[in-house]
């Protein structure tokens, strides 16, 4: 299964525009009805008008009428965890036990839970 979202957020990586930064980002989340959601980030010369990886595959997994992620795999040149954003936003979608995979390249480095990277996260519901 992990093997399925790799490739997934290699072929999203793959596409991602990083101008500025060069650093490419790919990610991949599979929903509770168990389908595959890719993105890839994409740079702005304005900063904060970019979008993270995990955001735009979340944003395609809300595009398709789905609401819960069960994991989520990043894909980076180092391993490197989301960003603050990101782990909010997840929040919105997913329990604080979703099972958090960080890629660097063709493997798996590390795996975690978005409790684990955000603990006490804000909710209203």
């Amino acid at each position: 299964m992990i093997e399925e979202l790799l490739a997934a957020a290699k072929a999203a990586r793959s596409n991602a525009y990083a101008p500025y930064s060069n650093y490419k980002v790919g990610a991949a989340i599979r929903s509770e009805s168990n389908i595959i959601y890719a993105g890839c980030n994409v740079e702005n010369a304005v900063y904060p008008l970019g979008q993270c990886a995990e955001r735009v595959a979340i944003q395609a997994m809300v595009r398709a009428g789905e609401t819960r992620i069960a994991e989520l795999l990043l894909l980076t040149e180092n391993g490197e965890t989301p960003c603050g954003a990101c782990r909010q936003v997840m929040t919105e979608f997913a329990h604080d036990s979703m099972q958090i995979y960080l890629a660097n390249g063709g493997s798996v480095v590390q795996e975690t839970t978005l409790g684990a990277l955000l603990p006490r996260a804000f909710r209203l519901r």
